[in-house]
């Protein structure tokens, strides 16, 4: 579903990434792991699209992103790969279920109340759909970004650090929920972490160095 081949980024010339070529199926999730400054975010942001590949190829169900104009990218991106990033970025003004109703309506032009409503309940956040981000724990908000992530059905889910800020017993919560998820949607789930928690949960992984 999701692959790359001698993939390497360099930010102001100066520092340079070279990745490891990896591969990741429908229903199967792949734990990247690493210290701080090694790449990690880098490299998811290159997986989705959001950096622009230097060198070496993505391809995401057969098609070339890495070769694709950066609008044809945001295009490809909002149809078929669900990004959850460290930083949660709500629009604090507007509730849970809104802002993931303007998550459906970015990707698709589409104002789905119902979807937005059903995968929040899927998530347990039935009872806090009216509420403000704000008002939420930091586990609930951690479910609401997965549920902007997806509830296009994306084939393909990155994660940037899902648990770095969670408690043992959340940070367990949410790597069983984006595992099932995963099986549940048929997508590649791609998680790039530093927690060490993580390491004994997931076989498939890749270390950066």
């Amino acid at each position: 579903m999701i692959e790359t081949n001698n993939l390497k980024f360099t930010y102001d010339h100066s520092n340079h990434f070279s990745f490891p070529d990896v591969m990741c199926k429908k229903s199967e999730v792949l734990l990247i792991s690493g210290k701080s400054g090694v790449g990690k975010t880098t490299f998811l942001h290159l997986l989705g699209g959001l950096l622009e590949v230097e060198k070496g190829s993505v391809v995401i169900d057969n098609q070339f992103i890495s070769l694709m104009t950066q609008k044809e990218i945001d295009r490809f991106r909002r149809q078929n790969i669900g990004v959850i990033l460290q930083q949660n970025h709500f629009v604090e003004s507007l509730s849970v279920l809104e802002n993931v109703v303007l998550s459906i309506w970015l990707s698709s032009g589409q104002n789905k109340v119902n979807d937005a409503k059903k995968i929040l309940t899927h998530l347990g956040l039935e009872n806090q759909m009216r509420k403000l981000p704000s008002q939420l724990s930091i586990g609930q908000q951690q479910r609401v970004s997965i549920a902007r992530a997806i509830v296009n059905n994306p084939k393909v889910i990155l994660a940037d650090e899902p648990t770095s800020s969670l408690d043992d017993e959340n940070a367990m919560i949410v790597a069983d929920l984006l595992e099932n998820l995963a099986k549940e949607y048929n997508s590649a789930l791609i998680i790039v972490t530093h927690d060490t928690r993580l390491k004994d949960r997931f076989s498939n992984q890749v270390t950066l160095l």
